[in-house]
């Protein structure tokens, strides 16, 4: 986390440490943070304040803008997802088809990148939402998301457009109104913020039945008591994130082709997963042929270098990445590839480090 987040939360940690449904003093102040906070991401994406449900994470706002909209209808309950989309997507979804619910999967093109008019041609009278990544968790590949939600509402006006933007918003300009969305999915820990805490965004008048019931927080949304300290951190990370965003794109950037340029000068048949254009500045995803990823990780953590095959919810599992297959790489293929990934603490020189280890492990290995 950044250190200005660490500095935010600790009064809602200890001084201001009240259930914010509670009507005492002390609860008032959580209370009042907690709403000041609500504003303050609401400003960074260009909603309103009721237009976000505080969640836990990426994973219980892609569950609640999925299953909140399939729930909610008893004529629409289909779901349309791309292929590659975060495993809390693809399993929800799967999910609602074993409650008898259509599902479509939509293929990708090679570069991981969703077309529009397959995305069109999944809608049908019975779908009640549809899902479209922003940028891809595991290659960096980044959708055109306003044209793939305008030709979505094009088909179907009726059709709610979900995006995960986990992956986005530290780097990509987002307002939620120029976008079209009805459901977006944020979570703090992916641009500096607190890791277990997360927001949906669900447009003014979007039907949503809640997953979790109880004492009616979140308007009737989402039930249980807040995480105040967790909402005051990802508004401060989010708008520390929005004021370097710029800086963190070009830096950033830099940094992650300046790893790639070396690796690609060294190891004559690399292969860059991550596609040309239409990538985030922060992932690399490539294939080192003839050598099975999960030893080299194993390697790369001894070296100190910290990289990963899939997914960080899947890294550890001998499983084959899921994004890879659907772009078109072989099962073995996919065996040989890596993501590496940079963030707001990446240097230039531990960029060079890094892919000196990568080399001379790689080297080693053949």
């Amino acid at each position: 986390m950044r250190p200005e987040v660490w500095e935010a939360m600790a009064p809602f940690a200890l001084d201001h440490f009240g259930n914010s449904s509670g009507v005492h003093e002390i609860s008032r102040r959580a209370k009042n943070g907690l709403e000041e906070a609500r504003e303050r991401m609401a400003l960074a994406i260009g909603c309103a304040p009721m237009e976000i449900v505080l969640t836990s994470g990426g994973t219980e706002s892609d569950n609640l803008a999925i299953k909140g909209a399939v729930f909610n209808s008893t004529t629409r309950t289909g779901v349309v997802v791309g292929a590659t989309e975060h495993d809390a997507v693809l399993e929800t979804a799967d999910f609602v088809s074993r409650r008898q619910g259509r599902v479509a999967i939509v293929p990708v093109d090679a570069d991981g990148l969703i077309e529009t008019d397959r995305l069109t041609g999944a809608i049908g009278p019975e779908t009640a939402v549809a899902s479209v990544m922003m940028v891809n968790n595991e290659t960096g590949a980044q959708n055109d998301l306003k044209s793939a939600v305008a030709a979505i509402k094009d088909q179907d006006p009726s059709v709610l457009v979900h995006t995960d933007a986990v992956q986005a918003f530290g780097s990509v300009a987002i307002d939620v109104g120029d976008l079209g969305v009805d459901l977006m999915t944020l979570t703090g820990h992916k641009f500096g913020g607190p890791k277990g805490t997360g927001m949906l965004y669900v447009r003014e008048g979007t039907p949503m039945e809640p997953l979790v019931h109880g004492g009616g927080q979140e308007l009737g949304r989402r039930s249980g008591t807040h995480d105040v300290a967790g909402a005051v951190g990802m508004a401060t990370a989010m708008e520390l994130a929005l004021a370097e965003r710029g800086e963190f794109e070009r830096r950033v950037g830099q940094i992650r082709d300046r790893f790639e340029e070396r690796l690609s000068s060294e190891i004559d048949d690399l292969v860059v997963n991550t596609p040309a254009v239409h990538r985030s500045c922060h992932h690399l995803n490539v294939r080192f042929p003839g050598v099975r990823n999960e030893t080299l990780l194993m390697r790369l953590n001894t070296a100190g270098v910290a990289a990963s095959a899939g997914s960080a919810c899947q890294s550890g599992a001998a499983t084959v990445s899921h994004v890879l297959e659907a772009m078109g790489l072989t099962p073995a293929q996919a065996r040989e590839s890596v993501r590496f990934s940079f963030g707001w603490t990446s240097t230039g020189s531990e960029a060079d480090e890094a892919a000196g280890i990568v080399i001379e492990l790689v080297e080693a290995l053949r």
